[in-house]
């Protein structure tokens, strides 16, 4: 048997007992709801694949820039936390290597089948798919030394649980990265406003405060919607 398939249901089975992916929550939501779709049991995994990976969407269309000012190393271990569709794993996986990992991330149960899926197919022996939950990555402490969040960050409901398991499950001097849209009331669209619930300069304060110092914003060329902001573990 695949020992990626054995990490992949060693994860599941850990998780027994507990519903949608998410354990109890010991504070209140900052946005009730915001991850409803992604919960839905007949959850539409290829509807979402349309919308993700498609030359409109700002991300997908920055993929090799992103990729490239992450400047992950082989042997790096990384987390992508909210993995989606995946979009991001099979260049993951490459850039660390065989002496590397890739731990992809989601809530959504469907997503993270998906994954198990890609991987098999294309035979990317360094990936383990996690269901984890809306307040804890549910990653065991230093797993990883690198973490990225691409377009999630504004989905976090709990965000300061949420760091708080990020920053157990990372190395000390890990890395952190947030993708995200940036919200200017009288400039962004009206999508954004409605949606996003904060702008960079809270995000950041959030993230100092769970213990990541910032390093500074990256510059993406082609982004025009998103941001690159970049942390380290104290």
């Amino acid at each position: 048997m695949p020992r990626l398939f054995l990490l992949t249901i060693a994860a599941l089975l850990s998780l027994a007992g507990w519903t949608q992916a998410q354990e109890k929550p010991t504070t209140e939501s900052v946005k009730p709801g915001i991850n409803d779709s992604f919960l839905d049991p007949d959850l539409d995994v290829e509807q979402w694949v349309n919308r993700f990976e498609v030359e409109s969407r700002e991300v997908f269309h920055a993929k090799d820039e992103i990729i490239e000012r992450l400047k992950l190393s082989p042997g790096d271990r990384i987390a992508d936390i909210g993995t989606g569709t995946g979009l991001f794993v099979e260049p993951f996986s490459k850039a660390v290597g065989d002496q590397g990992w890739v731990y992809a991330l989601d809530i959504a149960p469907k997503f993270v089948e998906r994954v198990e899926k890609l991987a098999e197919v294309r035979k990317l022996t360094n990936i383990t798919p996690v269901l984890c939950g809306q307040n804890d990555i549910r990653l065991a402490p230093g797993t990883i030394n690198v973490a990225f969040i691409c377009d999630v960050y504004h989905h976090f409901e709990y965000p300061a649980e949420s760091l708080a398991s990020i920053h157990k499950a990372m190395s000390p001097g890990g890395k952190l990265v947030v993708i995200d849209f940036n919200r200017i009331p009288g400039e962004s669209r009206d999508w954004t406003l409605n949606h996003v619930r904060a702008g960079q300069e809270v995000f950041r304060e959030e993230i100092e405060k769970a213990g990541f110092r910032f390093l500074g914003e990256v510059k993406v060329p082609s982004f025009q919607e998103n941001y690159f902001l970049q942390f380290e573990r104290r």
